[in-house]
């Protein structure tokens, strides 16, 4: 990552120059989590917080979790150095996120042990991200074997449409974070806390990741 002269790469290096907390954010999809990053934040506000999308041109052989965690500990590097160079309040020091799902991928173990060393922080999914954009709705019990078209299935705007990635504010009722995090929770806590996340099917703590990086408790 090239570094700039003057100011860091989130903004102002000087002491005290930055009143806002930079959140960056590797996502898998391409479509699908940054439009449900987009809508949450229209819809709850930003609270001060400026998110980033640091993939958004990357080509598709580059969202594999392994290979997104690989970038965002590099960037996470650099972001850390800069933002103490700078003398950057501690409130304000950048955070770095990864959104990724089990899906057939390899290297989720390496890649989540890889991201928790390095301080990036991981919103997983098991088998994909549809099972939280379903526990907008409903319960979700049984397993998906893995199979995330399982999941896209049981969604009630019409989950076997091509145009699924997208996401469209109606999709996400006003008031659902809540349920949906109580759910999620009640889903997680159904396996074994010695089991790997990589085995967890159904699984998801995105919500996590709504709370800690968006700062957004309710939409």
């Amino acid at each position: 990552m090239a570094r700039t002269r003057g100011k860091d790469s989130l903004g102002p290096a000087k002491k005290g120059g930055r009143r806002r907390k930079v959140v960056h954010v590797f996502t898998e999809g391409r479509v699908t989590e940054p439009e449900y990053i987009k809508i949450v934040r229209e819809r709850a506000g930003t609270n001060g917080i400026e998110v980033r999308i640091a993939n958004q041109s990357a080509p598709g052989s580059q969202r594999k979790p392994i290979n997104l965690v690989e970038a965002a500990v590099r960037l996470m590097r650099e972001e850390m150095r800069v933002a103490r160079r700078s003398g950057l309040e501690k409130k304000y020091w950048p955070a770095v996120w990864c959104l990724f799902d089990r899906d057939q991928h390899d290297h989720i173990d390496a890649a989540l042990k890889e991201a928790r060393e390095a301080g990036v922080e991981v919103a997983f999914s098991h088998p994909c991200f549809e099972v939280w954009r379903l526990l907008h709705h409903k319960s979700v019990t049984g397993t998906f074997g893995g199979v995330c078209d399982m999941a896209v299935a049981r969604l009630p705007f019409g989950g076997g449409a091509a145009n699924i990635k997208t996401v469209l504010p109606e999709q996400i009722p006003p008031g659902s974070f809540a349920e949906a995090k109580k759910r999620a929770r009640k889903m997680n806590e159904a396996h074994a806390e010695h089991v790997p996340k990589s085995l967890r099917d159904p699984y998801t703590d995105v919500f996590e990741f709504v709370e800690k990086g968006l700062g957004i408790t309710a939409y």
